[in-house]
């Protein structure tokens, strides 16, 4: 199992998110890479517009799938990794170091409601069986 970075919390709906201060980066985690395949689009909000904490926010398709992506927090999005236009298998190659997008946050409590690496690791390992 990969070892998941310590400096951002995860979803069950396996996305991450790094906070600093008011602004959230999110991506996919690895395991999220793994179970998709090779990624061959990525359609994400435009800057500017606001979502909300659990709502989709995008979607990701792969050679074996279309899937949501879910917003780990609320907020306005401010920046998309406009990459991954061209490039989607980024994805791939560094789940952990390609961001999606980035929001301005205004749901700070819904960061305290997410997991931690070690927290995250332990839910994989119980869906697993």
């Amino acid at each position: 199992m990969a070892n998941y970075p310590t400096d951002r919390k995860y979803t069950q709906n396996h996305e991450w998110i790094q906070v600093d201060g008011g602004t959230a980066t999110v991506g996919i985690t690895e395991f999220a890479q793994k179970q998709l395949g090779d990624m061959v689009f990525v359609d994400v909000p435009t800057v500017g517009r606001k979502v909300e904490t659990g709502e989709p926010f995008g979607t990701v398709e792969s050679v074996k799938s279309v899937s949501d992506l879910f917003m780990p927090v609320g907020g306005k999005v401010t920046e998309m990794n406009t990459e991954l236009s061209d490039e989607p298998e980024l994805l791939n190659y560094e789940p952990h170091d390609t961001w999606v997008i980035k929001v301005q946050v205004s749901d700070k409590e819904a960061i305290k409601g997410l997991l931690s690496a070690e927290q995250y690791e332990k839910y994989l390992k119980s869906e697993a069986g």
